[in-house]
């Protein structure tokens, strides 16, 4: 890119412009005061000759000042490469976002922002893109689930620590954030000291909030910005992103937990909430450094959502959308998808989960017969499938989904199928996934794609109730794996158009998987079309803690959590039955013998899944060269206190997956390398 095209790109932005060669005659002496930038400093989206700059610096009054900006080759800013001055605003929150330009590829740069009284933000780290003819192999950590109100994020700090002493070709480029950056639903400890093993942290109160059980969540911008400045508060979180640059994508924390479209759910009825999601969308746009759109437009200086009216949606479309003028608007307030091709290995396809889905089919009350506390996170399998595919299923919907001896009427049977990327994005999704030409198309799904699946059909006689399903049970819906119809979709679109190197990187479930990417299980066809991965989260409470202070009397508790006598620690049985079944699960929790309880595997339960670890936390690294792709994930123990080391403490396992580049249309191939711990009931 050159200064001429630079400059009317930014202008059609509106951004202030960052460009080598500009730098300043008189130079300001600076002194660091990060008390007065307290969330630090960011960086965003980079590409090969740019990338986004963060800061915020608050001011107690008036409504616009300017910093200067600095960006150097060097920590110390001996080596200067621009200055530039760029407006700080209290609309935007005192947030400050600038594009640095004309930069060279696969380059290590520094900035800083300096007030106008010589005070100057910490120094940030930034990483430019490869070229998309760069050969070398590309190396990026994808992480998930933050929760500064229950944890702590010292997993951040291993990751710098170890990335501070790789090689440089071994250094990170980016970090892809695949959503839950903050915790909407906040504790207060003089209210609850305790969840599960976790003491409740102090991080404010939030303003005008709603309560919700325990939980008070926000009502309006004040109290998502009150939110993100908790969390960017934590120094591990900020010392992340002043060393890497960012790329990020929402999933539903950052609006509302079992929100969807503009609508928020607290266990009732949905509540339409637009002016709410127009608040949500601004928020995150004014704390994340990032190129998404927004409906006012591309200037970077403020976010001017459209003015919308909390009303009630009483159409939707066949893709399940809102048909209303203010859904419509709150929900294109910022459209959040997008793509960053990086290097000739890595096209990396960015999906919203949570903008355009249609309501949850097994959210429903209608749905509710489904459940039940004896058989706990059990879904039949097969009500789902009908209930998913609505009027598509295939054979004709019927008319009542049988359920032990009910006959439960099926409400969905002249519905359209469930989707949650929506009919503009899917198109868009499949169009970018089939023009790539790199590598590895990577599809950065925030929420999980890989069947969760049990077989308790197989559970022997007199060990609690029989099982009502037909056959297997899943955990319900509300991401990918059980988006059966457009899943089924999308992976026919990489099969019959030949795309090869399909690997899908997700979050959100609080817990690591690997394994293929297949839109059947066993009985059906099992035809995998690529490779999939799930990470564990940052610091977010995952099911094997939930399970360990749940079910203490149930008799189905030795398929999910174990716990021998003069042991201290619970071990979660819920990994074996996920991967190997119910038989293999009960025989572990019985002789505590994994040789024998894996010789008890059912083959046809989960051929997809080479490793799931339902209680672990930690982040993951991807690596991917002209032949082949690693994925390693890095696990560290529960953090649930405060890790001062250096190195961000011990790791708990390290566990490699690796596959070569296969041919398209041919079936992937996973290999799996522990390096460090023994994960054993993981694989």
């Amino acid at each position: 890119m050159d200064r001429r095209t630079a400059l009317a790109g930014a202008a059609a932005m509106g951004a202030t412009l960052l460009w080598p060669g500009a730098v300043r005659a008189k130079r300001i002496e600076a002194r660091e005061r990060r008390d007065l930038f307290p969330e630090g400093v960011a960086s965003g989206d980079p590409e090969p000759d740019s990338v986004i700059l963060w800061t915020r610096r608050p001011y107690a009054e008036g409504e616009r000042r300017q910093l200067t900006v600095e960006l150097a080759r060097d920590p110390a800013f001996a080596q200067l490469v621009a200055t530039r001055r760029a407006p700080v605003l209290a609309e935007a929150d005192w947030t400050c976002r600038v594009l640095a330009a004309g930069l060279k590829p696969r380059t290590v740069y520094w900035y800083r922002f300096i007030d106008d009284e010589g005070n100057a933000s910490r120094a940030g780290r930034t990483v430019t893109a490869p070229r998309p003819d760069d050969p070398d192999p590309v190396r990026f950590a994808f992480v998930s689930c933050q929760s500064v109100n229950e944890g702590w994020q010292h997993a951040y700090r291993r990751m710098i620590w170890e990335d501070d002493r790789a090689p440089p070709e071994r250094q990170l480029g980016f970090v892809l954030h695949l959503g839950d950056f903050i915790y909407e639903v906040v504790e207060y400890p003089d209210e609850v000291t305790h969840r599960y093993d976790r003491t409740i942290r102090d991080i404010g109160r939030v303003p005008n909030a709603r309560k919700v059980l325990n939980f008070h969540v926000p009502t309006d911008l004040d109290g998502y910005r009150t939110v993100y400045r908790a969390h960017i508060a934590d120094p591990d979180i900020q010392d992340a992103r002043a060393r890497f640059p960012f790329v990020c994508i929402g999933d539903n924390h950052e609006f509302s937990w079992q929100g969807w479209q503009s609508f928020i759910q607290y266990g009732g009825l949905p509540e339409p909430a637009q002016p709410l999601r127009v608040a949500a969308n601004q928020a995150w746009w004014e704390y994340i450094p990032s190129r998404v759109s927004k409906a006012s437009g591309p200037d970077l200086d403020r976010f001017d959502g459209p003015k919308v009216e909390k009303a009630a949606v009483a159409r939707f479309d066949d893709h399940g959308l809102g048909d209303e003028p203010n859904n419509r608007a709150a929900i294109g307030s910022m459209t959040a998808y997008r793509a960053l091709r990086y290097g000739a290995h890595v096209d990396l396809i960015i999906t919203d989960m949570h903008s355009y889905m249609m309501e949850d089919p097994t959210g429903r009350p209608e749905a509710a017969v489904f459940s039940s506390r004896d058989f706990p996170m059990f879904f039949p399998e097969e009500a789902l499938r009908a209930l998913d595919a609505g009027r598509a299923l295939p054979g004709g919907a019927p008319d009542t989904i049988a359920f032990g001896d009910a006959a439960v009427p099926n409400f969905r049977k002249e519905e359209p199928p469930f989707t949650l990327l929506g009919r503009e994005q899917k198109a868009w999704f499949k169009q970018r996934l089939s023009a790539s030409r790199a590598t590895w198309k990577i599809w950065a799904a925030s929420n999980g794609t890989l069947d969760w699946r049990a077989d308790p059909q197989n559970l022997p006689a007199g060990f609690g109730k029989p099982w009502p399903g037909r056959g297997y049970a899943c955990s319900g819906g509300g991401d990918l794996s059980g988006a059966y119809t457009e899943r089924a979709e999308l992976y026919d679109f990489v099969r019959d158009r030949g795309i090869g190197g399909f690997v899908t990187v997700s979050g959100d479930r609080h817990s690591f998987w690997a394994g293929y990417a297949a839109k059947t299980l066993p009985p059906a066809r099992f035809e995998p079309v690529g490779i999939a991965f799930i990470t564990g989260s940052i610091s977010a409470a995952g099911a094997q803690e939930a399970l360990e202070h749940g079910l203490k009397d149930h008799p189905l508790r030795p398929l999910y959590v174990v716990q021998r006598a003069g042991e201290p620690k619970q071990e979660c049985t819920l990994n074996v039955m996920l991967r190997h079944g119910v038989r293999s699960a009960l025989e572990y929790a019985r002789s505590g013998d994994i040789d024998r309880a894996r010789a008890l595997s059912n083959p046809d339960l989960a051929p997809h899944l080479t490793f799931v670890d339902m209680g672990g936390h930690g982040y993951s690294v991807v690596t991917a060269a002209a032949d082949r792709i690693d994925t390693e994930f890095v696990c560290i123990p529960r953090p649930v206190a405060e890790v001062t080391a250096p190195d961000g403490g011990p790791v708990r396992y390290r566990v490699v997956h690796s596959a070569a580049k296969w041919r398209a249309g041919g079936p992937p191939r996973l290999e799996q390398r522990i390096i460090e711990g023994d994960p054993k009931l993981s694989v």
